[in-house]
């Protein structure tokens, strides 16, 4: 009789030991933290659940065991532990416990990225520079892209997610002619003729609408660098000519009074910059013109906010992070002048002189902006080279970018606070 209670005992024991559960540590113990993005989605593509623990270890996530899964993270040289039972059943306890802020997220079905550039129609080799690109492909997110053709179709309702970057959308070929090329200029222009455009700021409006509409049918509109800045302008200016002598016809003197900030996302009460090419400078959003001339190294960071898990779950999930305190990038629209923010905007990283990464929602649809070009991008050099990521697998820069990749996937709950 001992003996084979014993052997229940044992048999029990075994059981409660047995792998059930993989964490892959988002701590500063993660060897590749941007791999560990990628393998969470090639899971979610493949109608594996994904929990993500908000604020245990960094942004842990945890997924049910499998051999499979354990050679995936193996071949990405990312970090995981196997649990038992009952170490996966303590972890959630902990983070249940209604007096830590941390939460757990299911997240349950792959978000189709499509990412808006130019290397559709032209060679475009500045938006080769593109963060969200390199970090996709180093992450192995797969991604379409699309440009305006697409748009002017129609093709958006097929995405989830929408991503903008070193893009102008007041029709001023980003205010720099040695960074767009002739081709570019061209095929921009071939595409306004096709659609009916006389001019490429009027497809332009009409590509920014189109975005407007896909985010308040429930799209999210992940926006960058001038992306951001010049989408908001686009907005405002609709029926007022705000470009110079390129497009045939000059300025509206009247064109500041005249902008509606009751049409865009983020920002109000900004001032143009209307002067052709004057430090390609578009308005006062951009916090850095004048300030910033070229790509110099930068000991400034800004911090994100540390907002409740269980009750602010939507901007927990995009400031996930090992480290709160990021080292600030440069780009065409750096950060955001915090007078021209809207007061409905959620700010979640700001600095002393600038606001750097903000939310908002828009009819069914959310947005996320974050200033700057490439978040490990300082170094030196009239034209941008593309990061290695290779050299940066643990950057909280390109976290928040990735933050925002899976933050679709999530059964989220609207803001309480």
């Amino acid at each position: 009789m001992l003996k084979r209670a014993l052997f229940f005992i044992l048999l029990a024991f075994s059981g409660i030991c047995q792998a059930n559960s993989i964490l892959i540590p988002m701590d500063q113990l993660q060897t590749n933290h941007l791999k560990a993005y990628g393998l969470a989605y090639v899971l979610l593509k493949g109608e594996i659940d994904v929990d993500w623990l908000l604020n245990y270890r960094g942004g842990s996530f945890m997924v049910q065991y499998s051999k499979t899964i354990e050679n995936e993270c193996k071949l990405r040289a990312i970090s995981y532990e196997v649990l038992s039972n009952a170490a996966s059943q303590q972890i959630v306890a902990e983070i249940s416990n209604p007096n830590v802020n941390m939460d757990v997220v299911k997240l349950h079905k792959a978000a189709k990225i499509a990412v808006y550039s130019p290397i559709k129609i032209s060679p475009a080799e500045f938006e080769n520079t593109d963060a969200v690109l390199l970090v996709l492909k180093y992450a192995e997110i797969p991604f379409d892209v699309v440009y305006d053709e697409e748009i002017l179709r129609g093709d958006l309702p097929k995405y989830d997610w929408l991503h903008l970057h070193h893009e102008d959308f007041t029709g001023q070929f980003g205010k720099n002619l040695r960074r767009t090329t002739q081709a570019d200029i061209q095929a921009q222009e071939a595409i306004a003729s096709r659609f009916g455009y006389a001019k490429v700021s009027q497809m332009k409006l009409a590509v920014a609408k189109s975005i407007k509409e896909f985010c308040a049918g429930g799209g999210f509109l992940f926006a960058m660098c001038s992306g951001a800045e010049t989408f908001d302008i686009a907005l405002a200016a609709e029926g007022v000519d705000i470009v110079d002598n390129m497009d045939g016809d000059g300025i509206d003197p009247d064109a500041q009074s005249k902008l509606d900030f009751d049409k865009t996302f983020a920002f109000q009460n900004f001032k143009l910059q209307l002067d052709e090419y004057d430090g390609m400078n578009f308005s006062d959003i951009n916090s850095s013109a004048g300030r910033f001339r070229g790509w110099g190294e930068s000991n400034e960071y800004f911090s994100l906010f540390d907002f409740s898990a269980k009750w602010d779950v939507i901007p927990a999930m995009l400031v996930q992070n090992h480290e709160h305190l990021v080292r600030e990038f440069f780009g065409q629209t750096t950060a955001f002048s915090k007078y021209t923010i809207k007061p409905s905007v959620l700010v979640m990283g700001t600095s002393s002189s600038s606001d750097r990464y903000i939310y908002g929602e828009l009819g069914r649809g959310q947005w996320t902006f974050y200033g700057g070009h490439d978040p490990e991008g300082r170094g030196g050099g009239g034209r941008r080279m593309p990061t290695d990521l290779n050299l940066y697998p643990n950057s909280p820069g390109y976290r928040l970018i990735l933050n925002n990749v899976l933050f679709p996937s999530a059964r989220k709950k609207k803001r309480k606070t």
